[in-house]
């Protein structure tokens, strides 16, 4: 004992000798009472400087599981004294009995656990994340010291589950600028898409149980809407969006809470859903009164074309129905987790209610980094590079798709991902077996669809591929895909 500590070189070494110290009270190696060697005899021990021992005593003194009796040492604290559990005393919990259905649907729709995880080396196209060879970091050192000088004391404090004021004001301005009238309109700062979605859907009551949303879609959207409960209804794509006539039948046969759309860069096809449909969909929405939950998913990565309108902007002060969830994840920085919903003021008053008895706020530094970087003007420069870089990308993965997969349709008018489908019989999941085996993933189609369909369709995220490796793993996948036709 004592001789066996190992230190590291990245932290004080009084503090890890205190630790160590307090490992053996709390596991019982040291009892309550028990006297500890002296400083002299322990910085023997452990070959460290007396002072070190001296100031980790010190330490512990303070924090209580140490005290000190003048002339006779130091010695365990009576509470910091390890109580050893006795064999066969206690009874143990199943907690498999104890878990209920949402976190069973979490558990079974958890694709980091239950996903094929890419071995070292292996080609990966199942990441839409930005790439972080990109990241504008200097700019983001700035933001921080700009903002941590101005109100260092503010930030680090406890902030307001609303959000923090500087950056609503600065994304409410944004969202004008995209045709959004903000008439009756208001805003919550979210940690990410995830949260707002989740915050929407406790809120949200139900009245039938069922929700409507594009056929596939958002793989994370089908999980939290079954966590909640919700039975799931698909409207199939079409190469300009959702499908019209089948949005009225569907409408016409059954009563919905709630739509959850992705009208740009559709995740996964990365449609984009054009001007008339757009139009279309919010007048039939509202006319039946069914929320609409708009998924701002990257908006701003378009390589070609106009601009198209939000969803939340069309209708006017009149639509005050769809709830849009934005988020600057999959350009800017996904680490620093901030979202926002914008929605009609009432209901981001009971939202913020939820959010405060849950996570109390978004992290204040994280909010007020993001709002100095956009406020210092960085935003724009750094979209115009990234887009530069994500476009010549698309276009590498366009062409390769197109030279080497046996393909019947290939979607996707910008983002950071494609959509491949093949022949109706032909199945991903045994392609990504054989893929495995030539070191290249890639994401099945059928964790997208609502009805168990998808099984020819496959996803592919090249935003963190190389461009060599965009070529040879498009490649690999195609030789296996035409192996496997060839049988």
């Amino acid at each position: 004992m004592y001789s066996d500590i190992q230190f590291a070189s990245d932290r004080p070494v009084s503090m890890q000798v205190k630790d160590y110290m307090k490992r053996l009270m709390i596991t019982g190696a040291l009892q309550a009472n028990q006297k500890l060697p002296s400083t002299r005899e322990l910085s023997l021990l452990m070959n460290v400087g007396r002072n070190t021992i001296v100031t980790a005593y010190a330490d512990l003194v303070d924090e209580g599981f140490i005290y000190a009796i003048k002339g006779k040492g130091n010695f365990v604290a009576q509470s910091a004294g390890g109580v050893a559990a006795e064999e066969g005393t206690g009874k143990q919990l199943d907690w498999s009995e104890r878990i209920n259905d949402l976190a069973r649907a979490a558990e079974e729709h958890d694709l980091m656990k239950h996903g094929i995880r890419a071995k070292r080396g292996a080609i990966s196209f199942t990441s839409i994340a930005p790439d972080e060879k990109l990241f504008d970091l200097q700019n983001v050192k700035r933001a921080f010291l700009d903002r941590m000088s101005l109100e260092g004391n503010i930030i680090l404090n406890y902030g307001y589950a609303k959000g923090y004021k500087p950056l609503i004001d600065f994304l409410m301005r944004y969202m004008e600028n995209k045709g959004v009238d903000l008439a009756g309109k208001d805003m919550l700062i979210t940690n990410g898409f995830t949260e707002g979605f989740d915050l929407v859907l406790s809120a949200l009551g139900k009245r039938s149980g069922h929700a409507l949303c594009e056929n596939p879609t958002h793989h994370t959207a089908i999980k939290n809407l079954k966590m909640h409960q919700f039975a799931i209804t698909g409207v199939d794509m079409e190469p300009d969006g959702i499908s019209l006539e089948q949005l009225e039948e569907k409408l016409g046969g059954q009563e919905f809470d709630l739509a959850y759309l992705v009208p740009s860069y559709h995740n996964p096809t990365g449609i984009v859903m054009s001007h008339e449909k757009r139009a279309e969909t919010v007048r039939m929405l509202n006319d039946r009164r069914i929320p609409i939950i708009e998924d701002g998913f990257n908006e701003e990565l378009r390589y070609s074309g106009a601009h198209v309108a939000p969803l939340l902007a069309y209708g006017g002060n009149r639509n005050n129905g769809t709830i849009y969830l934005g988020s600057f994840s999959k350009i800017l920085f996904p680490g620093l987790r901030v979202g926002w919903i914008l929605a009609d003021k009432e209901l981001i008053d009971y939202l913020e209610s939820v959010k405060r008895a849950r996570t109390i706020h978004t992290s204040t530094l994280d909010q007020s980094l993001l709002y100095q970087y956009l406020h210092n003007g960085n935003f724009e420069k750094y979209l115009k590079r990234a887009k530069a870089e994500y476009k010549r990308k698309y276009e590498l993965a366009v062409e390769s798709c197109k030279t080497y997969l046996p393909l019947k349709r290939l979607s996707g008018d910008g983002g950071l991902h494609l959509f491949v489908e093949f022949g109706e019989s032909f199945s991903t999941r045994e392609l990504l077996q054989a893929c495995t085996e030539q070191g290249v993933l890639f994401t099945p189609g059928d964790i997208f669809y609502t009805d168990g369909g998808g099984r020819h369709a496959m996803r592919l995220g090249f935003s963190r591929v190389s461009d060599e490796n965009i070529v040879i793993g498009i490649q690999r996948i195609g030789d296996a895909a035409k192996a496997m036709l060839g049988k």
